[in-house]
């Protein structure tokens, strides 16, 4: 089991292979924002659905200086599959050890129709262009997510851009 992040914790720094086994790091989008989000797996019709939010809100996250990461135990070669099939904009990376996805809080027990299982949290972080934490959402719903997220960091769609 891993510890929650915290606001104001450094965000645990990881190096990971994208759908084309390319390594990406934390440390690649230094001075910008990053929303790391955790998901249990590809092509599930839940995962698909906040994949395509991501994807489809991709031009409004980046205008406020948001890079969005998907991170999954996924091997690349399933995660290209998800991309190519679901035309994902946003960069996916693997964790099949499940390293990071332990750094971050994001893998432990959680219930499943009633019953405790130990497997991916899905969550997200918000890491700061300092590698802090901004915020840390444990057990979000893949369902609206994305749209209560853009309401939470005040970056709706022709709304006043929160400072």
């Amino acid at each position: 089991m891993s510890e929650r992040l915290q606001p104001g914790d450094p965000a645990p720094a990881f190096s990971l292979p994208d759908a084309d086994g390319k390594r990406v790091s934390l440390a690649d989008h230094a001075g910008r924002k990053v929303i790391v989000y955790f998901y249990p797996a590809a092509l599930t019709p839940g995962c698909t659905k906040q994949a395509c939010d991501f994807t489809d809100n991709l031009q409004l996250l980046a205008g406020a200086g948001y890079d969005v990461i998907g991170i999954s135990p996924d091997k690349p070669e399933k995660l290209a599959k998800f991309r190519e099939k679901e035309s994902l904009g946003i960069t996916l990376l693997s964790d099949p050890d499940k390293a990071v996805l332990g750094a971050y809080g994001a893998f432990g027990e959680k219930k499943l129709y009633g019953k405790t299982v130990t497997g991916v949290i899905r969550s997200t972080v918000i890491v700061g262009e300092d590698g802090k934490v901004e915020r840390a959402l444990y057990n979000v719903k893949a369902t609206g997510h994305v749209a209560k997220l853009i309401r939470d960091l005040e970056l709706a769609a022709g709304g006043e851009q929160g400072e």
